[in-house]
C-alpha cells in the first residue's frame, strides 16, 4: 500500500522593490541595486518605473536610460509602473484624502485625487511608453507613495495591470483577488523624526514577520543618504533571506501565491 504523500510546507516569499526609478537616481538607483543583488542575487527583485519624475526627469527621449532600463528587465528584473510624475498635482486639503496626502507622503500622492479619465490618461500613457521601451509588458501598477483614490482604482480594474500593491497587500486588479497581506517594510530619510520611526519598525519587522508567508521590502533613493538606513536595510534582507525565499512578485499568481 502506498503511503501518502507528505504535505508540502507553503513556500515563504521575500519581494523586494526599488522604487522611484528615474534618470534623476540613476547613481542611486545602481547603488541599491548592488546591494539586494548581494542579498537577493542579481535580478532578484523589482524596480517602480517614473516615466517623468516630477515633470524633469523624462525617460521618453532619453535613450542611454532606455537602454538601462533593458538591460535590468533582461536579467530579471520585474519592472512596474510607478505612476506618471510621481508628485501630487491635485492636492486635498480636507478629509481623509488631506490626511494622507499631508501626512503620509511629502506632495508625492499622485494618483490619490486623481479623476478616473485623468487616472486612466496617465496609466495608459506611463505603460505604452515603459512596455515600448522594454519590449514586453510591465510586471503591474504602484502608486507613488502606495496611495490610490477612486478614480485610480477605477482606472486599475480596466487596464489590464497584472498585478497592484499597497501598503497592505498585493492583489489582482482584474477581479480585486488579494494575492498578498502584509505591511511593507520600507524606510524615509527626509527628516530626523522619520528615519527614527522608520528605523524603529524595521527593527521590529525583523522580529515580528517572520512568520508571514510574504514579506515585502522596499528601498528609495533617498535612503543612500543615510548610513543607519542602508544598515538597517542590510540586516532586515539579510535577516529575511534566511527564512523567505527572494522571488518574483510573478510567483504571486501561482497556485501557492495566496497570502
Amino acid at each position: 500500500m502506498t503511503a501518502p504523500a507528505t504535505p508540502v510546507a507553503p513556500r515563504k516569499r521575500l519581494l523586494a522593490s526599488i522604487h522611484d526609478v528615474s534618470p534623476r537616481f540613476e547613481r542611486q538607483v545602481d547603488m541599491l541595486a548592488e546591494r539586494l543583488s548581494g542579498h537577493l542575487g542579481a535580478g532578484r527583485f523589482a524596480m517602480l518605473v517614473i516615466p517623468d519624475h516630477w515633470r524633469g526627469a523624462p525617460i521618453a527621449g532619453n535613450a542611454a536610460f532606455q537602454a538601462r532600463l533593458r538591460g535590468w528587465a533582461d536579467m530579471g528584473i520585474e519592472m512596474f509602473l510607478h505612476g506618471w510624475a510621481h508628485k501630487d498635482e491635485t492636492p486635498a486639503t480636507q478629509g481623509l484624502a488631506g490626511f494622507k496626502g499631508k501626512h503620509m507622503t511629502a506632495g508625492e500622492g499622485e494618483f490619490l485625487n486623481l479623476s478616473h479619465a485623468q487616472a486612466v490618461e496617465r496609466m495608459s500613457a506611463g505603460k505604452a511608453l515603459v512596455e515600448d521601451i522594454l519590449g514586453r509588458p510591465v510586471a503591474g501598477f504602484i502608486a507613488p507613495a502606495w496611495l490610490y483614490g477612486e478614480g485610480a482604482h477605477a482606472a486599475l480594474s480596466e487596464l489590464g495591470f497584472a498585478l497592484a500593491e499597497d501598503h497592505m497587500k498585493v492583489w489582482r486588479p482584474a477581479d480585486g483577488m488579494v494575492l498578498a497581506k502584509g505591511p511593507v517594510i520600507t524606510w524615509a530619510s527626509r527628516s530626523k523624526a522619520r528615519i527614527a520611526s522608520s528605523l524603529w519598525f524595521s527593527a521590529l519587522a525583523r522580529q515580528a514577520l517572520p512568520a508571514l508567508r510574504t514579506v515585502r521590502v522596499a528601498v528609495h533613493p533617498g535612503d543612500t543618504t543615510v548610513p543607519a538606513l542602508l544598515a538597517s536595510i542590510d540586516s532586515t534582507l539579510a535577516r529575511f533571506a534566511r527564512s523567505h525565499v527572494p522571488s518574483r512578485y510573478a510567483s504571486l499568481q501561482g497556485p501557492a501565491g495566496l497570502f
